[in-house]
């Protein structure tokens, strides 16, 4: 296989990101939810991809379980046929080296879509500080929002739609984020939802308004 990193450049767009924003009527940015599974992180990102979509705000929603469907897949074929034809890592497990290239890789595309003048949200476990503060360094400043979607352990327990933590109690998996792995909440986060306490419907309003108080979205939308 040739070599060709040496041809690589980087080329500027003759329409600029403001261009973009301008034609949207909003800024660009990440709306990067977090927190432990079965928080509400999903479910609340997709109330708030709901609501902007209706205010007529452009939006994308890039959540963990469908990225590793296919960009970050785990054992897919398509996983295996890149890992066999390139010699390289490309399906992706959740060893903390693969969490972390998880992270990056969204991280990526999240800066595009921002480019774009888009509004990304993002839900994803993301247990890992330094992977997260990784991303908010990647993007411009005021770029980055972080949502940390706090439930206690028990609750998430509790609610458990994947039975992801039977499964970890019993010995069938490891490797589970808040049981055999940790997860270090965010220092300071721009939003806290206390996804244990409050509806998701009220939480998703909070984004919303906290989008609107940063100037995200327009204050009529």
């Amino acid at each position: 296989m040739v070599n060709e990193s040496g041809g690589v450049h980087w080329h500027e767009q003759s329409i600029l990101r403001k261009d973009r924003e301008r034609l949207n009527g909003h800024r660009g940015g990440v709306v990067w939810f977090t927190g432990l599974s079965g928080s509400g992180k999903s479910t609340i990102a997709n109330l708030v991809d709901h609501k902007l979509h209706a205010m007529q705000v452009h939006t994308f929603l890039l959540d963990g379980d469908n990225v590793r469907h296919g960009l970050n897949a785990t054992t897919s074929r398509l996983a295996q046929q890149y890992n066999d034809a390139f010699g390289e890592r490309f399906g992706l497990g959740f060893s903390e080296e693969d969490r972390q290239e998880n992270i990056r890789r969204i991280g990526e595309v999240a800066a595009l879509f921002a480019e774009a003048g888009l509004l990304v949200l993002t839900a994803f476990v993301s247990p890992y500080r330094r992977d997260r503060d990784a991303v908010r360094s990647r993007l411009e400043e005021g770029d980055f929002v972080e949502v940390f979607v706090d439930a206690p352990l028990e609750i998430c327990e509790q609610r458990d739609p994947k039975g992801l933590y039977r499964k970890a109690r019993a010995g069938e998996i490891q490797g589970m984020t808040g049981i055999d792995d940790p997860y270090e909440s965010p220092e300071r986060p721009e939003l806290v939802l206390s996804s244990g306490q409050d509806s998701a419907e009220s939480l998703a309003d909070e984004v919303l308004r906290y989008l609107r108080a940063a100037e995200k979205i327009p204050s009529t939308a």
